[in-house]
């Protein structure tokens, strides 16, 4: 039980770290009043360009994976007996709930992709590479990085599913996980998706910020 509190405390502070608000204060500006007001890569690349929005990025991937990484070897330094299955689970969620919900800006945080990816990334690398593959793909075609994402963790409980059912993977409660995974970043992009109806959601261009 122990291991699983501290997992699940850890895993929110390390997800709540508000990469792309720090960003912004380096920039001189709050980034929750800029562009779309959230703190998430894409708004930061819009505001202030890629060299402020892909470090953003990547630390926000960062997160996710380091969780993962370190709810597997927590065992090793407690001598917990949980099982590193359910250690990683935990970290995975509550990761991506501090990165949506991070207590330091009042619980108004990113969408969830980046530091989902980095989840997906540490927990089932074939599905995170499908999944990557599909987000690329689909922002080729349309230039909407929120469809990208939305149609990307779509495929994920598919991909996992399908990866199990091939013996790729052998961890069942990832399904679930990728389930969860899924609904949080959809329900994060509810805003996009009524835009993308509307049609007045604002494509990315090619070659620019």
């Amino acid at each position: 039980m122990i291991a699983l509190l501290i997992t699940a405390l850890a895993s929110y502070l390390i997800g709540s770290i508000p990469s792309g608000y720090i960003a912004g204060r380096i920039a001189g500006i709050d980034i929750r009043k800029s562009g779309s007001g959230n703190i998430g890569a894409t708004n930061v690349v819009r505001t202030l360009g890629k060299a402020y929005g892909y470090p953003v990025f990547l630390a926000d991937f960062g997160k996710g994976l380091l969780a993962v990484l370190c709810a597997k070897a927590l065992p090793n330094w407690i001598g917990s007996t949980v099982a590193v299955d359910i250690l990683q689970i935990t970290a995975a969620v509550c990761c991506v709930i501090g990165n949506a919900f991070p207590v330091w800006l009042g619980f108004r945080g990113g969408k969830g992709v980046a530091v989902s990816a980095g989840v997906i990334f540490g927990l089932m690398p074939w599905a995170a590479l499908i999944v990557m593959l599909t987000w690329l793909a689909t922002f080729y075609l349309t230039r909407y990085v929120s469809l990208a994402s939305i149609v990307a963790v779509l495929v994920l409980p598919v991909a996992v599913g399908a990866l199990l059912h091939f013996n790729h993977m052998k961890e069942s409660l990832f399904f679930y996980v990728a389930f969860a995974l899924t609904a949080l970043v959809i329900f994060r992009h509810r805003s996009n998706i009524a835009r993308l109806i509307r049609g007045t959601e604002p494509r990315s261009r090619k070659g620019g910020d």
